[in-house]
């Protein structure tokens, strides 16, 4: 396989594009959203009795896989393309994206004095190559009482967070301890994202 210089991201996150940016990762942004054929986006339901780790298996795979398709559509030069998607989990309920300030709420009052897992997936696709890996953080939160919660849902960080926080915002004083990947965490796990893209002979650090 010929040496790539460059990959898409389809991911509209701007933590993601600073995590490549910091490990030296020369990419183009692939927004799916920016097409006209609808049929392109995810559909980020889990399904009925859906794992956790297949379901971000799954998600991640199926951005890939989708901006692919819109590359090809767009007979853009073929270069891999990376996705990501990460989801938080507590007794094995899925937490995605709130849908509003009172899901927030929700969340973080389940989360407030225990320990969650944070599963990030990564997927690579280029023509039928296809390489996905997961990574998964355990991080603990600090007990948040009702004024707390409240003023950290006045920042809006919550929107668009899976768990309805942001690691890398004030939401960090609320974290006692984490075990595994702070960049996965953030929703890209640098270390395996450089694992994949070397299997796509990606120049990488």
């Amino acid at each position: 396989m010929i040496t790539q210089s460059r990959i898409y991201l389809a991911s509209q996150s701007p933590r993601r594009r600073e995590l490549l940016k910091q490990i030296g990762v020369n990419f183009e942004m692939l927004l799916l959203r920016s097409y006209p054929r609808r049929n392109i986006e995810v559909n980020e339901t889990p399904h009925t009795d859906e794992q956790p780790e297949s379901y971000v298996r799954r998600i991640s795979r199926a951005k890939a896989e989708a901006g692919y398709a819109a590359l090809r559509f767009r007979n853009l030069p073929p270069f891999p393309v990376l996705a990501a998607d990460t989801t938080v989990t507590l007794d094995g309920k899925i937490f995605g994206k709130p849908d509003n300030i009172e899901h927030a709420a929700e969340m973080l009052h389940q989360l407030s004095g225990r320990e969650h897992q944070v599963l990030s997936a990564v997927a690579v696709v280029m023509e039928t190559h296809v390489e996905v890996a997961v990574s998964s953080s355990t991080v603990r939160f600090a007990t948040l009482n009702e004024d707390r919660i409240r003023r950290y849902l006045h920042t809006r960080e919550y929107t668009g967070k899976a768990g309805g926080y942001a690691i890398q915002g004030q939401a960090g004083a609320f974290i006692e301890r984490i075990v595994g990947s702070y960049s996965g965490v953030m929703g890209l796990p640098l270390f395996e994202t450089v694992q994949l893209l070397q299997r796509f002979d990606y120049p990488t650090p």
